[in-house]
């Protein structure tokens, strides 16, 4: 919790820097569509690629204009659905990427860097699951923008760097959901 406080303060801070005449902040929210890794039992892969569902994500984020460069520190909750051989899982999770953007010509730009990413809650159906190894990781985030005015669209892709498994038991077996995300999004900003 004390990590989610200091990225709240951080956007915010960040937010009171906007007085550029191009910069601000606003509102997102959008679709995304993907998973998590792969899920494996007494210690062999089982299933390496889950049917991939459709999630969400909602959040603020703040834009600092730099001429041609922009920065952009987001900071949204995402769900990520995805299904394992008829079985339903879920992970929840608080973003917080910080993207360096280029405008390839105005109004459209390339972006990418960093996200921070602390995981909330996974679920796997009918199965009771263990806390992540690793509450707080590090992805990366890489897409395309077109800002309309205050509305803005966006279409990234994300991917977590390393592993991070929830440990389970089922059936006497031990086993193990990673819940590293690769995903596309898609999302609608609106600036103030």
């Amino acid at each position: 919790m004390k990590r989610i406080s200091v990225l709240a303060f951080l956007m915010l801070a960040s937010c009171g820097m906007m007085a550029q005449k191009d910069g601000g902040f606003g509102i997102k929210a959008g679709l995304n569509y993907g998973s998590t890794g792969d899920l494996r039992q007494s210690g062999q892969t089982i299933i390496d690629n889950p049917e991939q569902k459709i999630g969400f994500h909602a959040g603020f984020f703040g834009k600092i204009d730099l001429e041609s460069v922009y920065i952009r520190p987001e900071l949204f909750f995402t769900r990520l659905n995805q299904q394992y051989n008829g079985l339903d899982a879920q992970v929840d999770k608080i973003d917080a990427p910080v993207l360096l953007g280029v405008y390839v010509f105005k109004p459209v730009s390339i972006f990418a860097g960093p996200s921070f990413q602390y995981i909330l809650d996974t679920d796997l159906q009918d199965v009771e699951l263990a806390r992540v190894q690793e509450e707080f990781t590090v992805g990366l985030q890489v897409g395309i923008a077109v800002d309309l005015g205050s509305v803005g669209l966006d279409l990234r892709y994300e991917r977590g760097f390393k592993e991070n498994e929830a440990q389970f038991t089922r059936a006497g077996q031990l086993g193990a959901l990673d819940t590293r995300p690769e995903q596309l999004t898609f999302a609608i900003s609106v600036k103030f």
